[in-house]
């Protein structure tokens, strides 16, 4: 594996791109930095021919906690050109297939970036969650177009409104992955299967892929755009504010006061 930046580590072999999100001592929490860092490796994915299969992963037992609050909180991202955006883009218009190996937390964009992936492999104890309405957010990454079309209404307004955290084994039955694994075989698993696919007919895969998200490539662009200009909104708001001071303050958040 090849160092891009200290928390973003990549490695290439037999077509396949393998990104490590590498920052355990934060359960790999993202920062604007690795966002942009993320961006840019996705970007240049699409301009190397050498890679057909890009494989997103963290460490055993942590993909992603989601955004660095802290961070979030001090300096929320505002612009459209903000390197958090970049990434949503980045990962919705990646035309070639893109997996994800999920063990330990897969908090908030760890869980709707899933939702744009070809192949995803779960470990048994991955714990998967969409905290954005507790945290006085926004769904984000068109995941209030696709998650209900995936799963149905009422359920997607139980994971989406409540933010409780769910498993493995719901995410399976819900059609979020494709298959639960032992943790310790998940990476070489995903990795079986990344250079499965990197070994097919390249074009042929990309016009796969292309086509069976076709109908909903429209969709997906406008609800991302109307997610990213609420979530902005949502960013500065007292609830948010409370909500994000509560969680690094280690409290309960008190909402009584709003209406």
């Amino acid at each position: 594996m090849n160092e891009a930046a200290p928390h973003i580590v990549t490695g290439k072999s037999e077509g396949v791109l393998r990104v490590e999100i590498r920052r355990p001592e934060k359960k790999n929490a993202l920062t604007a930095a690795m966002y942009g860092q993320l961006a840019d490796v996705f970007g240049q994915a699409v301009a190397d021919s050498d890679v057909r299969v890009l494989l997103l992963h963290g460490q055993p037992g942590a993909f992603t906690a989601g955004n660095d609050l802290g961070e979030f909180l001090n300096d929320p991202p505002m612009n459209e050109d903000a390197p958090v955006f970049r990434f949503l883009t980045a990962f919705r218009d990646f035309p070639k297939p893109f997996l994800a190996a999920v063990t330990g937390p897969a908090v908030g964009v760890g869980t709707t970036m899933l939702l744009h992936c070809d192949l995803v492999f779960a470990g048994e104890g991955a714990k998967f969650q969409l905290p954005f309405v507790s945290l006085g957010l926004c769904p984000e990454a068109a995941s209030s177009l696709l998650l209900p079309a995936l799963i149905g209404h009422a359920r997607a307004a139980e994971v989406i409104l409540l933010g409780e955290p769910f498993g493995a084994g719901q995410a399976r039955e819900m059609g979020l992955v494709n298959a639960v694994l032992p943790d310790a075989e998940v990476l070489d698993h995903a990795l079986a299967r990344a250079r499965r696919l990197a070994a097919q007919p390249p074009a042929a895969v990309r016009l796969a892929k292309q086509l069976l998200k076709r109908s909903q490539a429209a969709l997906i662009r406008e609800t991302m755009a109307e997610e990213d200009r609420q979530f902005k909104v949502r960013l500065n708001s007292p609830e948010a504010r409370e909500a994000f001071g509560a969680f690094l303050e280690k409290r309960k958040p008190d909402f009584s006061r709003f209406s």
